[in-house]
């Protein structure tokens, strides 16, 4: 029986969550998951529909949901097993007032001191041997870089050095290793995140594309 996922976009459109979606869903086809797309939150207040699917793809940014659009997936994801995965604003910083949303994603957005075109390196943490790392190099970045605030009981698999070295601040942290790339639990389910994201292209990028491919893969509901 084949997979299913279940992508929902909207948002701030400088996030292109509509660009991004329809990227999701050629990698998730190309791997042979049946994909819905919807532009509405209230796909997630069909509680039968968010319980049929193997995974769940939010890609609405700087927004708010209403409980009836929220508890179904909460209840998929703890309860059900149903995984959870996306990436930059589209997954942690959806809903800057919902805690339980940042609680189950593992992170929120917080800065991103420099605004777009900071170059900068991702670092895999070779001190963790994961699936959805092995064989991926190190490799550079152009776009935003993020400041978050993350839950201590992520497994993390990825960083950078925060801040990078002339990047306009302000810059509140001391230099720190922040992560971007990270899996959790939140009940029965798996919850998959990485902070890059800010444009399509980015995502579209080798290594980012295969990191993305991997944790929905792996986030996925068997």
């Amino acid at each position: 029986m084949a997979k299913s996922a279940l992508i929902v976009w909207g948002g701030w459109d400088g996030h292109e969550p509509e660009k991004v979606a329809r990227f999701f869903e050629q990698v998730l086809l190309e791997e042979g998951f049946e994909v819905e797309v919807s532009d509405t939150l209230d796909a997630f207040a069909d509680e039968a529909n968010v319980l049929s699917k193997s995974l769940l793809v939010p890609i609405v940014t700087m927004s708010e949901i209403t409980a009836a659009q929220r508890d179904p997936i909460l209840k998929a994801v703890r309860e059900h097993g149903v995984g959870i995965a996306g990436c930059h604003g589209g997954m942690c910083d959806s809903f800057r007032l919902d805690t339980e949303w940042q609680f189950m994603t593992g992170g929120q957005w917080v800065a991103h001191p420099g605004n777009d075109g900071v170059v900068y390196t991702i670092h895999i943490n070779r001190d963790i041997a994961h699936p959805i790392t092995d064989g991926i190099p190190d490799f550079e970045v152009v776009s935003e870089q993020y400041y978050l605030h993350t839950d201590p009981g992520n497994c993390v698999l990825a960083t950078c050095d925060f801040p990078t070295p002339g990047a306009d601040g302000p810059h509140t942290a001391n230099p720190c290793k922040m992560p971007q790339i990270w899996t959790k639990m939140y009940g029965k389910g798996r919850v998959f995140y990485n902070a890059l994201g800010h444009h399509r292209d980015v995502l579209e990028a080798e290594h980012p594309r295969e990191l993305m491919r991997r944790g929905f893969l792996w986030a996925a509901k068997a």
